[in-house]
């Protein structure tokens, strides 16, 4: 040992170093689950939106439905399919 060194200060120096190392695998498994859990939440997010657009979509195909249902000229229809029911007439 060199007679310059302190032992009090490579013993705190080295015991740092040793904490460093002990924590590493712990820091490294709470980044792991920190991805994961952004990960689960953008997939959450884009699942909410995947169904706010074919909520969307079923409405406006539900009002085009709807379009088309109120823009029938019913009158006009019950006399053409009498008339091709009872063509005599």
């Amino acid at each position: 040992m060199n007679p310059n060194e302190n032992q009090q200060i490579t013993d705190a120096v080295t015991q740092s170093n040793v904490k460093v190392v002990a924590e590493a695998p712990a820091f490294a498994m709470s980044n792991i689950y920190q991805s994961m859990g952004h990960a689960s939440a953008i997939l959450f997010q884009n699942a909410v939106a995947a169904q706010q657009q074919q909520n969307t979509l079923a409405q406006a195909a539900t009002n085009s439905g709807v379009m088309q249902i109120y823009s029938l000229d019913t009158v006009a229809d019950a006399i053409s399919i009498a008339k091709m029911l009872n063509p005599d007439k």
